[in-house]
């Protein structure tokens, strides 16, 4: 008799569990839907969590991720999917892992996020930072093959957008690889430096208010006067 009383409390709670949990589940949904008129991104990110713990999903999983990536928590995107590279991940989901990371100052772990998502889907904007990155952890040849690879598919119409100023600015994605390139080339050789000045003025032919290139210009125009006054000296 005992054990029939236990079996039938047990049967009844998990009822009870499995109503509750529906009730649960019903609540978030109507919430979520609330949340997404109303543009309120953390009451999203709040909906999408419940509903992920009540009901376990993949692709719930990677928008949560998304979600935090889109509103600079970028320790809490990786957190939710972590920083391994699988190879049945989904494109938002690499994705997610490469910016997150490289927005983190981790570009050699970022890198292998972007290399996966160029071997899906190969393009210009891929390619540079993907170079900007090489070059940064000093990687060269991989940077070079990407500038490359980026000299030779870019479109007159496409554009990048630089933040160094108060104001941030596009710029012809052209003039941004020949900027890149001549950085490259004069990492990997000081002695490029006349080269490197020369795509300087390429990439500023084509656009004359491209700041980077002014800079980066100037400063190899003075690397240049100091090589210059050593050599005189010695």
């Amino acid at each position: 008799m005992k054990q029939i009383t236990i079996a039938v409390i047990m049967l009844f709670s998990a009822s009870i569990f499995a109503q509750t949990n529906t009730e649960l589940k019903d609540h978030y949904e109507v919430y979520y839907q609330q949340m997404k008129k109303q543009g309120d991104v953390q009451g999203i990110i709040n909906a999408i969590t419940h509903l992920n713990i009540l009901e376990p999903s993949i692709a719930r999983q990677d928008t949560l991720a998304y979600l935090y990536l889109s509103e600079g928590k970028y320790l809490q995107a990786l957190n939710t999917i972590g920083v391994e590279k699988n190879a049945t991940d989904s494109d938002i989901n690499v994705e997610v892992k490469a910016l997150a990371l490289k927005n983190l100052n981790q570009p050699k772990l970022a890198l292998e996020h972007y290399e996966e998502l160029f071997k899906r889907n190969p393009n210009v904007f891929l390619a540079y930072e993907m170079a900007d990155m090489k070059l940064q952890t000093n990687d060269i040849a991989g940077a070079k093959s990407n500038i490359e690879y980026g000299l030779a598919n870019v479109k007159d119409d496409m554009k990048r957008a630089f933040y160094e100023t108060q104001q941030p600015y596009e710029t012809s994605m052209k003039a941004a690889l020949l900027y890149l390139k001549g950085i490259m080339l004069y990492s990997e050789n000081k002695t490029n430096v006349d080269a490197s000045i020369k795509l300087m003025n390429d990439a500023l032919a084509i656009d004359t208010n491209f700041n980077m290139a002014k800079v980066s210009r100037q400063a190899l125009e003075n690397q240049k006067a100091q090589q210059a006054a050593a050599t005189k000296k010695n």
